[in-house]
């Protein structure tokens, strides 16, 4: 399996180079040259099977031979052995047809640990057959940092830096961050919003003299070893309910557009998916996107769901790519078109989001009542970007025809991560599991840097000085895309 980028001018790579260079040299995103397919009996087959081996099938045709199968089963029977639940990523059923894909039972409470602890073994043991090491930076709107840093920590082979808004993500979310003590992990307030955050890593990324000295890698879904294992529990919920005989409906509370991109790419390898709706909060750039054919940034709005207060939705390049026909050129005059003005339209792309996506948003009034409706119906209490999920979808080409569809709503955190949200929404505070007990009380251990990318980058660099020095040499990606 070979990758190419978004934007047509960066190497073509194996699966090992592209989970180390996360973003392509020439600022695309990587894909599959072609999209493996599942058949009809393999997807039958995964209904009852334990997740880890359910994830083998579903992660082996995108490695390849670069990650041999016996050492991929390893990778994701240990990565998932820690969950606090043995489905691993349980459905509940909360009505008739509709059910609730809990992904929150990994070690941070959220559905970044079903990726980023199998990523962190995959990119171990990538650094170590190679002899190199790797310095990740990161942006977060909330739960990809505590995810990254949960997932790496302790890591001989990996530093992580983690970069989010100060102020901007719940107080269960920082601490997951900052109080981890290992040396190799890093958490950074930045004074703005995760937009601001994501484009330093960008920017990171793109100054490639830089990247190449301290050996820059990424774990944001830009990443495609993060979709990879993200398609993972769209087979795993869909077989449960009875596919491939049945189709199935999924509506995914979405900011970066990776986790409803990781449910497309699992329809286009053979999952009947009858309607995928991404859900927004305030901050609805997709959802406008999709009614206008206009995507079209706009300032953030701080919101009691975090995680998803974004305005540029960077995985949606990666659908705009398949929608338009994998035309690259396209591609690139679109993201400069968004550099320029902030705006793009999506001509005849347009078409083809209005045929594969529904949308829905959720104001705060929304929310709360979603919140609230859902504990008085079903007695089962939702986080807040879950809530946004229970709306109906604005896009009447992808509403469910059969009403009989399993509908599956993403439960992409644990409520335990926003109780003072749900307090003052429904009069209860959800507490955290035993095994966090700690969490509020450790120490906590950040730095403060400026919103500036020279800045970001001499911090970058100070914190990979140790590991450089230690004789260790930095993952480089050649521009020819060989190791």
């Amino acid at each position: 399996m070979r990758y190419l980028s978004t934007r047509g001018q960066a190497p073509i790579l194996g699966f090992d180079d592209v989970l180390l260079a996360g973003l392509a040299r020439d600022g695309g995103l990587y894909l599959p040259e072609s999209w493996p397919h599942l058949s009809a009996d393999t997807i039958a087959g995964f209904a009852g099977r334990p997740f880890h081996e359910v994830a083998i099938e579903v992660i082996a045709p995108f490695t390849g031979d670069t990650i041999s199968r016996p050492e991929l089963s390893a990778m994701a029977r240990s990565a998932y052995a820690g969950f606090g639940h043995p489905a691993t990523t349980p459905l509940v059923q909360i009505g008739p047809s509709r059910f609730v894909l809990e992904l929150f039972h990994g070690p941070t409470l959220a559905f970044k640990d079903v990726a980023m602890q199998l990523l962190a073994r995959m990119m171990d043991h990538v650094l170590e057959k190679r002899g190199q090491r790797a310095t990740i930076v990161g942006a977060t709107s909330g739960d990809t940092g505590g995810a990254a840093i949960e997932a790496f920590r302790g890591s001989k082979r990996v530093d992580v830096v983690i970069l989010f808004p100060d102020g901007r993500v719940s107080d269960v979310q920082r601490r997951m961050m900052t109080t981890p003590t290992e040396g190799n992990v890093h958490a950074v307030a930045i004074k703005g919003t995760f937009d601001d955050c994501q484009a330093l890593v960008k920017g990171m990324f793109n100054d490639h003299a830089f990247r190449d000295r301290v050996g820059l890698s990424g774990i944001n879904s830009i990443n495609w070893g993060r979709i990879v294992a993200q398609i993972t529990y769209y087979f795993v919920a869909a077989a449960a309910l009875g596919a491939p005989s049945r189709a199935t409906s999924f509506a995914v509370p979405t900011g970066n557009f990776g986790d409803i991109f990781a449910g497309y790419a699992a329809k286009r390898m053979g999952l009947p998916i009858e309607r995928l709706v991404f859900a927004s909060n305030a901050n609805d750039i997709l959802p406008r996107t999709l009614e206008t054919g206009v995507y079209e940034t706009r300032p953030v709005a701080q919101t009691s769901a975090p995680s998803m207060d974004i305005g540029v939705s960077s995985n949606f390049e990666r659908y705009l790519f398949e929608a338009c026909d994998r035309d690259a050129d396209l591609v690139r005059a679109a993201m400069g078109s968004l550099v320029q003005s902030g705006r793009f339209e999506l001509g005849a792309a347009h078409a083809q989001m209005l045929a594969d996506f529904g949308a829905t948003r959720a104001s705060e009034a929304d929310i709360a009542g979603a919140t609230r409706q859902l504990l008085d119906t079903a007695q089962y209490l939702v986080c807040p970007h879950t809530a946004c999920a229970f709306g109906q979808p604005s896009s009447a080409s992808a509403r469910s025809s059969n009403v009989s569809t399993p509908e599956i709503i993403l439960a992409t955190a644990s409520p335990a991560k926003f109780p003072e949200a749900l307090e003052a929404t429904t009069g209860l505070r959800p507490g955290l599991p035993p095994r966090l007990s700690r969490l509020m009380s450790d120490l906590e251990r950040y730095d403060r840097v400026d919103n500036d990318l020279a800045a970001v980058e001499r911090y970058v660099e100070a914190c990979a000085a140790a590991s450089l020095a230690s004789g260790v040499h930095p993952n480089t990606i050649s521009r020819s895309g060989t190791a």
